[in-house]
C-alpha cells in the first residue's frame, strides 16, 4: 500500500516537472512570435490587442471549468478595482513595453532581462517594504546583473544606442510585472489564482483594445493572415497553455522547483532565436546566460520551500497557486 502511494507521488512529481519545463519553453516562444509579426508589418499596439482578445475566451473557458468543480466566494467591488489595476500593471503595461523593447534587442537579451524579475521583487521589497535580504541573495543579485550586462554588450555591439532603449523598455516591463507580483500575493490567497488571472487578463484586454483603437481604429481588422496566425499561436501556445501548465505544476511540486525548471526559458529562447530569427549565439551571450541562471539558482536555493506530504496535496486544484506571466 505504501509502495503504491510512493509510486503515485513519484509519478505526480515527474508530471509536475514535465509541465513546468514545457510551460517555461512555451512561454519563451512569445518573443520569437512577436519578432516574426514585426517582420510582417505589425506594431506593438495591435499585437497586444490581438493577443489579449484571442486569449480571453480561453481564460474564460478555464474559469468556467473551475467554477463547475467547486463554488467560489463572491468578491467585492473594491477587490474588482484592485484586480483591474493589477491587470493594468502585470498584463497590459508589462506586455506593452516588453513588445516595444523587442523592436530593438534580441529575444535572448529580452528573456534574460525578464528572467531577473524575482530580483526586482527582492529589491522593491527591501527598499520599499523594509524586508531583509540575506548575504546569499545579495550575491545572487550582483551575479545576475553582471550576466545581463555581459549579454547587453553583445547586443550593443550590433545595434548601438537602440540596445540601450530596448533593454530599458524590457527592464521597465520586468519592474511592472514585479509590482504586479507583489500586489497579487495577498489577492491570490483570498480569491484564487484562476479568478485573479481572468480578471487581470480582462482588464488588460480592455486597455489594449482601447489603446489600439486610439492608435488606429481599424488596425485590428486590417492585418495580414500571417499576423493573425502568429497572434493566435501567441495567445494559445505561448500565453494560456503555458500559464495553465505552470499553475498546475506549482500545485504539484511547489514554486521553488518550478522556478528551477524555468531555467529552460532563457536557454530555449536563445536557441529559438538562432533557428527561427537567425540571431547569433556567441560565447558572451552563453556566458551571460549562465551567470543569470546561476543567480536565479542561488535565489531559489536560498528560499526554503515548505515541504508537503503526498496526502496534503490536492490533485488538479488550481485555486491555491500563484499565476505567472
Amino acid at each position: 500500500m505504501q509502495s503504491a502511494s510512493s509510486a503515485h507521488h513519484h509519478q505526480r512529481y515527474l508530471y509536475g516537472i514535465l509541465m513546468a519545463a514545457i510551460g517555461a519553453m512555451l512561454f519563451s516562444g512569445k518573443a520569437v512570435l512577436v519578432k516574426l509579426a514585426f517582420v510582417y508589418g505589425a506594431n506593438a499596439e495591435t499585437l497586444l490587442a490581438l493577443r489579449m482578445l484571442m486569449a480571453f475566451p480561453l481564460f474564460l473557458a478555464i474559469f468556467w471549468w473551475e467554477t463547475r468543480r467547486k463554488p467560489m466566494n463572491p468578491i467585492t467591488w473594491r477587490d474588482r478595482g484592485k484586480l483591474f489595476f493589477l491587470g493594468f500593471l502585470g498584463y497590459f503595461l508589462s506586455s506593452y513595453v516588453d513588445f516595444l523593447g523587442l523592436q530593438y534587442i534580441s529575444v535572448g537579451l529580452e528573456r534574460i532581462v525578464l528572467y531577473l524579475t524575482p530580483t526586482i521583487v527582492l529589491l522593491i521589497s527591501y527598499f520599499g517594504l523594509g524586508k531583509s535580504i540575506s548575504r546569499m541573495q545579495w550575491y545572487a543579485l550582483v551575479v545576475g546583473y553582471i550576466g545581463v550586462f555581459v549579454v547587453f554588450i553583445q547586443d550593443a555591439s550590433s545595434t548601438g544606442l537602440h540596445a540601450w532603449l530596448g533593454m530599458l523598455l524590457v527592464f521597465g516591463s520586468a519592474c511592472s510585472y514585479a509590482l504586479y507580483m507583489i500586489g497579487s500575493g495577498e489577492m491570490v490567497k483570498r480569491i484564487g489564482s484562476v479568478r485573479l488571472v481572468v480578471y487581470a487578463s480582462s482588464a488588460s484586454m480592455v486597455f489594449s483594445v482601447i489603446q489600439s483603437t486610439l492608435h488606429n481604429p481599424s488596425a485590428i481588422f486590417e492585418q495580414t493572415q500571417e499576423i493573425y496566425w502568429l497572434s493566435l499561436l501567441n495567445a494559445s501556445l505561448c500565453t494560456v497553455i503555458p500559464m495553465l501548465l505552470i499553475m498546475i505544476a506549482i500545485n504539484r511540486i511547489g514554486s521553488p522547483l518550478v522556478a528551477q525548471a524555468g531555467i529552460l526559458g532563457p536557454v530555449s529562447t536563445i536557441f529559438l532565436g538562432y533557428f527561427v530569427l537567425s540571431e547569433p549565439i556567441t560565447s558572451m551571450q552563453i556566458g551571460g546566460m549562465i551567470l543569470v541562471i546561476a543567480a536565479m539558482w542561488l535565489l531559489v536555493r536560498n528560499d526554503s520551500p515548505i515541504k508537503k506530504s503526498p496526502n496534503s496535496q490536492k490533485s488538479g486544484d488550481l485555486d491555491e497557486v500563484e499565476p505567472l506571466n
